[in-house]
């Protein structure tokens, strides 16, 4: 549903809750993925499909040694990291991490992710507010280096 400012009257008075029908996506990293995703982005990268519309959650993973182009959005991300131990590059800041580690990065930023491990994998949860931003009107941007 779209409104505009002749709607302003229809404003509701009071929330009412809607349960969408999906309120579970199972086995994401076997079902999310999805193979033109995670090929742009050069690392894999599993969409958690489920109805929100201010959040998404993606779970990307970097094989040994791998990192993820350079880019920036103008959304905010929050990685946590699930395993292995590695770094983010923001602008001109490397910051480590390893698992149980949060990372942010703010909007416009710079970045790209590496995982430091030669050996192992490390994957990350990330969780970023780009639907808000396409709700708004389509206004979430990528920029790839």
């Amino acid at each position: 549903m779209s409104f505009s400012s002749s709607d302003f009257d229809k404003t509701r008075p009071s929330l009412g809750v809607v349960i969408p029908d999906k309120l579970l996506h199972a086995s994401v990293w076997e079902t999310g993925q999805r193979a033109g995703f995670s090929a742009e982005r050069k690392h894999g990268v599993a969409v958690v499909d489920l109805p929100t519309k201010t959040l998404s959650v993606t779970l990307g993973d970097l094989a040994p040694a791998q990192s993820t182009n350079k880019h920036r959005h103008n959304y905010e991300t929050v990685l946590y990291i699930l395993d292995g131990n590695g770094h983010t590059i923001v602008e001109d800041r490397k910051i480590p991490w390893k698992k149980g580690d949060a990372v942010y990065v703010p909007v416009w930023a710079w970045h790209h992710h590496v995982n430091d491990d030669p050996t192992r994998s490390a994957s990350y949860l990330a969780c970023e507010n780009a639907p808000l931003l396409q709700n708004l009107g389509g206004i979430a941007l990528r920029e790839e280096h």
